[in-house]
């Protein structure tokens, strides 16, 4: 996981999927999502969940999946998913974090 176009602790969400690096759309993301990012990267609490670009399109792929952490996860990738059913995730709506 990384946050890209910000500094180390804020930026647009990307994490690793089959070797290559992918967005992920804000419909699918939450504030439990949000506090697993923060503390996988060191970066303390979520201050702010941002969408809408606030850090730049990036060209990665959209992951198509929703992430459905509880928020007491040590990593991302720990968290179930389901296959979104949000068709509007084009990279207008990435998600972008600030953490403390």
């Amino acid at each position: 996981v990384r946050l890209v176009g910000g500094s180390r602790c804020s930026g647009r969400l990307e994490i690793l999927d089959n070797q290559s690096w992918v967005s992920v759309c804000a419909a699918a993301f939450d504030q439990q999502d949000a506090e697993v990012v923060c503390r996988e990267l060191d970066c303390g609490a979520p201050v702010q969940v941002l969408g809408e670009d606030a850090f730049g399109k990036g060209d990665a792929q959209m992951w198509t999946q929703e992430i459905q952490c509880r928020g007491n996860e040590s990593q991302i990738h720990i968290c179930p998913t389901s296959p979104s059913h949000q068709n509007n995730c084009s990279h207008e709506h990435n998600v972008a974090l600030l953490c403390t």
